[in-house]
């Protein structure tokens, strides 16, 4: 790319928004050039809106200390500095519809890590590797908005990329019925130890919406577009329970699957490792090489071990094994803000830029 593509990231100052500055630092096709966030942060520094509550492991990139943050609500003026948005902002469901659409309408593509929009029929929700094509509805969503260059894309929930890839990866065998329990770490609710105290050493058998969110975003991944809208699944029908545990980052889910074709271990392990989407073919910036890795030892995927697989974007897959009940068992790993937040936000938006869905203004 000759010359790099002017981001803006939405809500910059919360934890998925830090982790978008994060992983944007020296990206060989965006510069960060504008941070948003609500009116309390605004005409500070984005180091001074941050203080103290710098996240990350690594240190905060020198590019953004300086950037004046600007209210995210001030929609034209933080849209005609830029050529697309991340969106990560912290509001209401129908605070953040309007504000995406309104960002849309302004000819700004906006990618967003938010749920609000991911049921709206001609939004596509999208892992780069498994739906791609869903990508296609943008073009029904701009003749809804009125706009030539404006829509929304958003990525899915972050508890599900620890087994819907799978799932995608094994479609040919038919899975008609999955069971999964997820373990989900901290940072998926934008906490650390520090400021959850309660967590440490502590197990919480209950995340506010999200059984419905694991149970239903896979189907509307694994649906078609038709007619403008994207049709979710009617199989494999899935039930979930999600407990927080004392983890800082990483989903684990252990899931039973009962598949209507006969199938061995072996044909299962080898559709794992070799799927692959169009990410590996364009050989995007943030692209893993190998999507999803597949552990023979019994004590693995490990949180401590596994999360950090292809900087944190691959899937990581161990103890399959047949079940007494269900056909096939197994237990996947994912980093949820990486692979399940910004960065899987990001690789969408490499995959529009690809695609000529997002270009310059």
């Amino acid at each position: 790319m000759e010359k790099k593509l002017r981001v803006g990231v939405l809500g910059a100052t919360g934890m998925v928004g830090q982790r978008f500055i994060s992983l944007l630092e020296n990206h060989p096709w965006y510069e960060v050039v504008t941070v948003a966030a609500s009116p309390r942060s605004a005409g500070k520094t984005y180091e001074q809106a941050v203080g103290d509550r710098w996240k990350m492991k690594t240190p905060m990139p020198e590019r953004v200390k300086s950037l004046v943050v600007m209210d995210v609500n001030e929609v034209e003026k933080v849209a005609s500095t830029v050529d697309f948005v991340f969106s990560a902002v912290d509001m209401s469901k129908e605070e953040i519809k309007a504000i995406e659409e309104a960002y849309a309408k302004t000819e700004t593509p906006v990618v967003s890590n938010n749920s609000a929009h991911r049921w709206t029929p001609d939004v596509p929700m999208v892992i780069p590797e498994v739906n791609p094509e869903h990508f296609a509805v943008i073009e029904d969503q701009k003749k809804r908005l009125g706009t030539k260059k404006g829509f929304i894309a958003v990525k899915p929930n972050c508890s599900i990329q620890s087994y819907a890839p799978a799932l995608a990866a094994w479609r040919e065998f038919e899975p008609y019925e999955v069971v999964a329990t997820t373990y989900q770490a901290i940072s998926g609710a934008g906490k650390t130890f520090k400021d959850w105290p309660e967590m440490v050493e502590n197990i919480i058998p209950y995340i506010g919406g999200e059984e419905e969110k694991s149970e239903q975003e896979p189907l509307r991944i694994l649906g078609k577009v038709e007619n403008g809208v994207i049709e979710k699944a009617a199989e494999p029908v899935i039930t979930c329970q999600c407990i927080r545990v004392p983890v800082l980052d990483g989903h684990t889910a252990a899931v039973f699957v009962k598949f209507r074709k006969k199938v061995t271990k072996e044909e299962l392990v080898e559709k794992l490792v070799s799927f692959k989407g169009l990410p590996q073919e364009y050989k995007l910036p943030s692209a893993p090489q190998q999507f999803i890795q597949y552990m023979e030892e019994d004590n693995r995927p490990q949180v401590t071990l596994d999360v950090d697989f292809e900087k944190g974007m691959g899937i990581s897959i161990g103890r399959l094994r047949e079940d007494t009940v269900y056909d096939w068992k197994f237990v996947g790993l994912s980093h949820n803000t990486v692979r399940g937040a910004a960065g899987g936000a990001i690789l969408c938006a490499e995959l529009l830029t690809a695609q000529n869905y997002i270009q310059a203004k």
